[in-house]
């Protein structure tokens, strides 16, 4: 039987994620999509830096993540920066708006990938990092990298 990783073919990751917020939970959530897009998707020609998460009512949309239109569908393409629906359960999306009521708490998207041939997005709630932080996290980022050097040498 396949391992778990090799169902999962990540397409694109939000790595800016990382370095401007603080992710405490991760969810992970089916995306709609139209053809075009499907196939533009598994091109890799996604991007998802600036995307946030919107809860209106009982649906969560996928806001301001670009997907860059399929070369070979010219009729049937859509807008690349379009809301998109992301399939949650009605639960998962009610704990999910009482979490981001609190002060400071966002949704971002953190990775795309495809999970047995189905578009998939892994969604973090975050919490914004202030500069201080960021620069904290670069030191300490460094020395590790100094301490892993120096062990090589022995």
């Amino acid at each position: 039987m396949p391992d778990k990783d090799e169902k999962q073919r990540d397409v694109a990751v939000n790595r800016r994620a990382y370095h401007d917020y603080f992710v405490d939970e991760k969810l992970e959530a089916g995306i709609m999509l139209t053809g075009p897009e499907v196939k533009s998707v598994r091109n890799g020609r996604t991007n998802l830096r600036d995307g946030f998460v919107r809860i209106d009512g009982n649906e969560a949309w996928l806001e301001n993540v670009h997907i860059s239109p399929y070369e070979q569908a010219n009729l049937m393409n859509v807008e690349p920066l379009r809301p998109r629906k992301l399939l949650l359960h009605r639960k998962e999306i009610a704990s999910l708006i009482g979490k981001v009521r609190q002060k400071g708490y966002t949704l971002i998207p953190l990775r795309l990938y495809f999970a047995r041939n189905h578009a998939k997005v892994e969604v973090g709630l975050a919490r914004g990092k202030r500069q201080y932080d960021k620069r904290e996290a670069i030191a300490e980022r460094d020395a590790k990298r100094e301490i892993a050097r120096a062990m090589r040498r022995g």
